[in-house]
C-alpha cells in the first residue's frame, strides 16, 4: 500500500470516529433535554420555544414562570443533576 493511501485510510477512520462521537454527543444532549423538560411538562409548565411546544405541547399547562412550577425535592435534584451534565457536555441551549 502506498503512503498516500495509508494516510487516506487513517484520515477516513478519524472522520468516522469523530462523526460517531458527535452522534453520541447529540443523543446525550437530546436525551437530557427531553428528560429535563418532561419533568417540567408533567408539573404543568407552559413552554415558550417552538421545539418544546412541538415536542410536549402546552395542553393543560398552568405555569408560565419556570421558577413557579411546583416540583418535588427529588425533581429539583434531578433537574440540577441534568443541568450539570448538560453543562459538562457543553450541550447547546435549546
Amino acid at each position: 500500500m502506498r503512503m498516500s493511501s495509508i494516510f487516506t485510510v487513517l484520515s477516513l477512520a478519524g472522520v468516522i470516529t469523530i462523526a460517531s462521537a458527535g452522534g453520541a454527543f447529540a443523543q446525550n444532549c437530546d436525551r437530557l433535554w427531553y428528560e429535563r423538560n418532561a419533568i417540567y411538562k408533567n408539573a404543568g409548565y407552559c413552554f415558550k420555544t417552538a421545539h418544546a411546544i412541538q415536542t410536549f405541547g402546552n395542553a393543560g399547562c398552568r405555569y408560565d414562570v419556570e421558577a413557579r412550577v411546583p416540583l418535588t425535592h427529588e425533581q429539583e435534584l434531578r433537574i440540577a443533576a441534568i443541568v450539570r451534565e448538560e453543562q459538562g457536555l457543553r450541550c447547546p441551549s435549546q
